[in-house]
């Protein structure tokens, strides 16, 4: 099998009792996955969740995958790249179809799509290309529809980053925690995997928070944390003073005020450190 586009197929059928297990998916549950490749686990979602869409970017893999799968009604394959398709009206659309289906009465269809699309959450299984991690996980976070959890397959030194705490924070990690909880719950070994990768895997879970800060809020914070991180080996006065031309003095005395040494190197903060900093600066 080519794997130009990162292909990986799961053939571990423990670890793939594992990922549904750990999904707690329910008989309303509708799911979204992504790279669903042979569908070995499309089919396993399908046999606990009300609806799986399963989008793949591999269009002979897609085609072969409708074939198989299309007398299933729990399924839906969709043949696109989820980093160009339009995710919030597939969402909208989903949610119309399943208003539809669930109530006979016009209007309280067209007012359950207008005003209760989030009463239709959903949640997003991926056994993600290493290649194209960060912009899935990206994507799903800051769209206008996030689901309420994610269990993402991914490379085990990318997972490790992702949930990893003070001291050894990325922006990558300071991302995924500022929108929601990020928690390892199992190692993958490559042997799980045809062909076999040159890296072991891991299986996270991303627990979306309820309610988001304002956007221009997240702008600043965001800005703040590029800057932080803009020269690794620079102290955060240094690389806070030089990109936002304030002086050095000041910042040492702002960085003081929420107990964070000047000394200190943006992968040491906390979160919560630089949600402080995001107010006094």
């Amino acid at each position: 099998m080519p794997t130009k586009l990162g292909q990986n197929f799961l053939r571990d059928k423990a670890v793939l009792d594992r990922i549904i297990q750990s999904a707690n998916l329910s008989g309303d549950d509708f799911v979204l996955e992504v790279g669903p490749g042979e569908g070995i686990l499309t089919e396993r979602l399908a046999k606990y969740a009300k609806k799986v869409m399963a989008i793949e970017i591999d269009n002979n893999l897609a085609s072969k995958l409708d074939s198989r799968l299309r007398g299933n009604d729990k399924i839906e394959i969709i043949s696109a790249d989820i980093l160009e398709i339009n995710l919030p009206e597939l969402i909208e659309v989903e949610t119309q179809h399943r208003c539809v289906s669930e109530i006979t009465d016009i209007k309280t269809q067209q007012c359950c799509v207008s005003t209760n699309i989030n009463n239709y959450p959903y949640k997003v299984i991926a056994n993600i290309p290493y290649y194209i991690t960060s912009p899935i996980i990206r994507l799903f976070l800051e769209t206008k529809y996030p689901p309420t959890e994610m269990l993402l397959m991914v490379q085990k030194e990318v997972a490790e980053r992702i949930c990893t705490k003070a001291g050894k924070m990325s922006i990558l990690a300071l991302s995924v925690q500022y929108y929601a909880d990020a928690e390892l719950l199992f190692t993958v070994p490559a042997e799980a995997f045809s062909p076999v990768p040159e890296v072991d895997s891991a299986v996270i879970r991303i627990t979306l928070n309820s309610k988001r800060e304002e956007k221009e809020y997240t702008k600043k914070f965001f800005k703040l944390v590029k800057v932080g991180f803009s020269a690794k080996r620079k102290t955060l006065v240094n690389n806070l003073s030089t990109s936002l031309k304030l002086e050095k003095s000041f910042v040492e005395e702002k960085l003081k005020q929420v107990g964070i040494s000047p000394n200190q190197r943006a992968q040491e903060l906390s979160l919560e450190d630089w949600k402080k900093l995001v107010e006094l600066l």
